[in-house]
């Protein structure tokens, strides 16, 4: 794209840092998009747009750092690598063992042992209408 002078309109390095960083953007939308489908087919819909979106953002991440317009972030220590691991695991654990004791295992809410079942946030005044 050119100006009217017929200089370009920007560094081809800024406008393919701006395409990179909108895929990053469209990534994060499509991925949230498929995480809050309620529907199956528009979840699959929604991962395999999450899915090109990223293999492109990656051929051009390629392209960018071969033609030495993109610098990578530097190495990232094993050690560092692996308590991330272990954070996302235990986090992992944590969260299917809350689904497992909300649930009993079952799927559905269970009514612990020993605690009264929960009465209803509604009552009725004087004149007969409700509130709560």
């Amino acid at each position: 794209m050119y100006a009217q002078n017929g200089t370009p309109f920007m560094a081809d390095e800024d406008l393919l840092n701006t395409v990179l960083a909108d895929l990053k953007r469209t990534v994060r939308e499509y991925t949230t998009a498929a995480t809050e489908s309620n529907c199956p087919a528009v979840r699959r819909v929604f991962n395999d747009l999450t899915m090109d979106t990223l293999r492109i953002q990656g051929e051009l991440y390629t392209q960018m750092s071969q033609m030495n317009m993109y610098t990578p972030p530097g190495k990232a220590l094993r050690q560092d690598i692996d308590k991330q691991i272990q954070c996302a695991q235990q986090t992992q654990q944590k969260c299917q063992q809350f689904v497992r004791e909300k649930t009993g295992g079952a799927g559905a809410y269970n009514q612990a042992a020993g605690v009264p079942l929960h009465q209803a946030n509604v009552q009725h005044n004087h004149n007969g209408s409700y509130y709560m």
